[in-house]
């Protein structure tokens, strides 16, 4: 492909990667109106966001290797089809179970179209410093959709009701659809017949599933109680048969060998505790802006604007830049020690506190952050993989991103509510009990951040090795 029909491919591929990860975090800002509409619990509500996290993350790894046998931009297709048709599942949704699995088929959808995508933008962008801008906007649809969500969510929801999220998508995916049939190349995979590993797929779903509800349930039964420990069994026993499954496969889904890259493995790890912290941030700010210093649905994505806002900036305007001239690791260092000052900044918002100035420097702080931090984790994270494996290790990259959110989501959340219902016991009034839940939420999301940032230093190299270009 020539380089003028390269980027409009790239800008398919980013409006199918804008509209799934909003999606993660679009529900954010009309949970209160779900809840109130449906009937969810309070420990159910969390479930609207991890049954979508959860079934993106278990099946990246499948829609990688899916991408390699038959073909990425077929899957990609049947990915964003997937994801459209759950999305009118979601809006027509009666009942509490009705929209979770709605929302674990958008999150299988999902998985199959992200998890090619960062392969199909290493193979369209061969030269170094082409494939550095490409990957920086690649990781800008990422790092801004969040947010970007939160703003549209809150609007959709204030204008039109909560089913208007998953309505906008039925559109947006038939565009999708339609341009990637006519901008982005067809490809060859190696064919179905080398094999797919379906058990190992069952098994790693069913251990993250039972991992997070291990996680959300600690709030409502604690971590010693019998139920707390059977289901962290159940996810350590299924988690270690999918890790043995890997070994005696004939064709495993995560092959041994991809783990043996010291700089794959390391930046995929920074990523996992990283997104765990950031997708905490997404979560509970936005619920703290409702429910203790009482904006709307529509003021509260409003707040969010400073940050993909500086994310475009940073990540459009600097990120491939900085990290072509001091490389991948300092750029993410940088990035992560500006992440944990804006978390200890929401750690001391009080229930009383105004957005210009307690919320908005924090903001502002993520989104240099963010812009900084996801370029160059996701440039790390593929450097070093051979060429064949390239899908891979964008599935592998990608389903840590998505099983960090869901675990940092249910832990943090699940963490917020404990302390608040403490805090409730004791006699504080409910906007402050909720806000010292999310403080101490906060708190926890700095120290990952800060143990990010220590493997990142002590494990990651200086010179990373360059990324691979796919051989089609």
């Amino acid at each position: 492909m020539t380089g003028t029909h390269r980027w409009p491919a790239l800008l398919v591929l980013c409006a199918g990667s804008l509209m799934i990860i909003l999606d993660g975090s679009i529900v954010a800002v009309a949970l209160p109106a779900i809840q109130r509409d449906l009937g969810f619990s309070t420990s159910g509500l969390a479930w609207v966001v991890n049954a979508y996290l959860v079934a993106f993350g278990g099946l990246l790894l499948l829609g990688g290797r899916l991408g390699d046998l038959a073909g990425r931009r077929r899957v990609f297709l049947a990915g964003v089809a997937l994801f459209t048709l759950a999305s009118l599942a979601c809006a027509l949704a009666a009942g509490p179970a009705a929209l979770v699995v709605a929302r674990f088929l958008q999150g299988a959808g999902g998985a199959l179209a992200t998890a090619v995508g960062l392969g199909m933008v290493v193979a369209l962008f061969p030269a170094p410093a082409e494939r550095a801008r490409a990957i920086a906007v690649f990781s800008f649809t990422g790092a801004a959709g969040a947010s970007l969500g939160l703003l549209a969510g809150g609007f959709l929801t204030e204008l039109a009701g909560w089913r208007s999220i998953f309505l906008i998508n039925l559109p947006i995916g038939l565009l999708i659809v339609a341009g990637a049939l006519l901008r982005v190349p067809a490809d060859r995979g190696v064919g179905l017949a080398a094999g797919l590993d379906l058990v190992g797929t069952v098994l790693v779903t069913a251990g993250l599933m039972a991992t997070v509800v291990t996680v959300v349930g600690t709030g409502e039964h604690g971590w010693t109680s019998p139920r707390t420990l059977g289901s962290a069994g159940l996810a350590a026993a299924l988690l270690a048969a999918f890790a043995f499954r890997q070994t005696v496969a004939a064709v495993p889904l995560l092959p041994p060998r991809i783990l043996r890259t010291p700089d794959l493995v390391a930046a995929n790890l920074v990523q996992l505790l990283t997104v765990a912290a950031f997708f905490g941030f997404q979560f509970l700010l936005a619920l703290d802006l409702q429910l203790v210093l009482g904006l709307d649905p529509a003021a509260t994505g409003l707040a969010f604007l400073p940050t993909p806002v500086l994310i475009a900036v940073v990540a459009l305007g600097l990120a491939g830049r900085l990290i072509a001239r001091f490389g991948g690791r300092a750029v993410l260092v940088t990035g992560l020690g500006l992440a944990i000052v804006g978390f200890l900044l929401l750690a001391r918002l009080p229930a009383d506190g105004h957005y210009p100035t307690e919320v908005l420097p924090a903001t502002l702080v993520f989104g240099v952050a963010g812009g900084l931090t996801l370029p160059a984790v996701t440039t790390l994270a593929m450097a070093g993989a051979e060429p064949a494996d390239a899908g891979l290790a964008s599935g592998l990259a990608n389903t840590t991103q998505q099983v960090g959110g869901a675990l940092g989501l249910a832990a943090l959340a699940t963490l917020a509510a404990h302390r608040a219902a403490g805090l409730r016991g004791a006699g504080w009034s409910e906007a402050e009990a909720l806000a010292g839940g999310y403080r101490t939420a906060f708190g926890v999301a700095a120290a990952l951040v800060t143990t990010a940032l220590l493997v990142a230093v002590a494990t990651l190299r200086r010179t990373p090795a360059p990324v691979p270009v796919p051989a089609r």
